[in-house]
C-alpha cells in the first residue's frame, strides 16, 4: 500500500483523471450533437406537416410525445416552435457570402473551388449549430437576422467558449456589425496574412457601456473605469488581448513619457497600444501616437514579436479626416469610436416629468 503514495502512481492516478474528464467532455460534445440533430429533425418534420394537418399540430403532438416519454425535456409546445423556427431559419434561400465561406472553409489553398449545392450548404451548418448548446442555438437563430449574422456568432462562440450570458451580451451590442470596420493602414503597413487578421480583430464602435459614467469626466476617468472593469473590457477587445499596464511608462532621450493602455495580442504576437480621447479624433492625435508605437518598438518589442499596433479610441470622428492622417504613417494604426452610457445629472433629472406627469399632460389632450 506504502507504493500507493509514490509519484509513479500519483502521476499514473493524474493520467486517469484527465481520461476522465477527457471522456466526460467527449460524451457531452456527442450528445449535444445528437440532440441539436433530433431538434432540426423535429423541426423539419413538423414544418413539413403542419401544411397538411393545421396549426394544431404543434399543441397536439406536444400532448402525445409528453405523454409517451414523460421523463424527456423538450416536448412543450414553446421548444417544438423553437425546433420548427430552426429548421426554417436554416433553411433559407443560400447567399453568395455564404457560399463563398464554405469554400475557404471546406477546400485548400489551390484546389479548384467546386460549385456548392444547398445540400453541401446543410451540411456545413448542421456542422457548426451541432457544436453549441441548445440555449445558444435559441439565443443565435432569434436575434440573428440572416444565416450569415448567425453563423458568425456561432462561430465566435466556438472560438471564445462564451456562456450563454457572454454572448447575449455580444449580439446586443451588435458585434456582427462592428467587427472588423475600424479605419486602418494595415493593409500598407503589415504583411498578409497578418494585416487581414489585425483588422478582423478590431472594431467600430467599442461598446463600454457596461462603464457608469457621470456627467462631467475626463480621459483618465474613463481609464480608471476601463481598467476597474478589466474582465468586461477584456471581454469588449476580443479574444488574444493580454494587460500589460495602465499609463505605461517609456523614456526617450531622457524624458519621461506615458500612454493610456498597453496590451499584448498573444494571436497577433504583438504589443498594442490604446490611446483614448474623449474628444472628437483630430489628425495630431496620429502623429502622437506614431511616436509611442515608434518607441515601444525600440524599447519593448522583442525580435520574434510582429510590429507593434497602435488603437486610438475617440468619442467621434470623421472618416475623411482620419483616413487622411493614416495616410503616410508608418507604422500599424487603428482609429475607432467608442460609445458610454451616461447618466443624467441629478439636477436634470429632477427637472424631467415622470410618467404620471405625462399621462395627465397626455390625457388633458384626449
Amino acid at each position: 500500500m506504502n507504493n500507493l503514495h509514490n509519484q509513479d502512481y500519483k502521476k499514473w492516478i493524474g493520467e486517469l483523471k484527465q481520461k476522465v474528464y477527457s471522456t466526460q467532455i467527449k460524451a457531452s460534445i456527442a450528445v449535444n450533437k445528437t440532440l441539436i440533430e433530433f431538434y432540426f429533425f423535429i423541426g423539419k418534420s413538423i414544418s413539413e406537416k403542419e401544411n397538411i394537418w393545421g396549426s394544431k399540430l404543434l399543441k397536439q403532438t406536444s400532448r402525445d410525445l409528453i405523454a409517451e416519454f414523460p421523463d424527456m425535456k423538450g416536448f412543450s409546445v414553446t421548444n417544438l416552435k423553437y425546433c420548427k423556427n430552426f429548421y426554417l431559419f436554416y433553411s433559407k434561400p443560400i447567399s453568395q457570402q455564404l457560399v463563398d465561406q464554405i469554400k475557404i472553409s471546406e477546400f485548400q489553398e489551390g484546389e479548384p473551388k467546386l460549385e456548392i449545392s444547398q445540400q453541401v450548404v446543410d451540411q456545413f451548418v448542421q456542422q457548426l449549430v451541432t457544436q453549441i448548446p441548445w440555449g445558444h442555438n435559441i439565443l443565435i437563430f432569434t436575434k440573428s437576422k440572416n444565416i450569415n449574422e448567425a453563423l458568425f456568432y456561432i462561430k465566435k462562440t466556438i472560438e471564445n467558449n462564451w456562456g450563454r450570458e457572454a454572448l447575449a451580451l455580444q449580439i446586443k451590442s451588435d458585434l456582427y456589425n462592428r467587427s472588423g470596420k475600424a479605419l486602418t493602414n494595415f493593409k500598407n503597413t503589415l504583411p498578409e496574412p497578418l494585416s487581414d487578421l489585425a483588422q478582423q480583430t478590431l472594431k467600430d464602435p467599442y461598446n463600454f457601456d457596461f462603464m457608469s459614467m457621470t456627467e462631467v469626466y475626463v480621459e483618465r476617468d474613463i481609464e480608471n473605469q476601463l481598467v476597474n472593469h478589466i474582465t468586461k473590457f477584456l471581454l469588449e477587445l476580443g479574444k488574444g488581448f493580454a494587460f500589460i499596464g495602465q499609463q505605461y511608462h517609456l523614456q526617450v532621450s531622457g524624458k519621461d513619457y506615458y500612454f493610456d493602455l498597453m496590451f499584448y495580442h498573444t494571436r497577433l504576437k504583438c504589443y498594442v497600444v490604446i490611446e483614448l480621447k474623449n474628444t472628437a479624433f483630430v489628425p495630431e492625435y496620429a502623429g502622437k501616437l506614431n511616436f509611442y508605437l515608434s518607441a515601444v518598438d525600440s524599447l519593448v518589442k522583442q525580435d520574434d514579436d510582429n510590429p507593434t499596433i497602435g488603437i486610438l479610441l475617440c468619442r467621434d470622428k470623421d472618416n475623411i479626416e482620419a483616413e487622411f492622417a493614416l495616410r503616410d504613417i508608418g507604422k500599424p494604426m487603428g482609429i475607432s469610436e467608442f460609445t458610454l452610457l451616461e447618466h443624467l445629472p441629478d439636477n436634470l433629472k429632477s427637472n424631467m416629468p415622470t410618467i404620471n406627469e405625462i399621462e395627465q399632460e397626455l390625457t388633458k389632450l384626449n
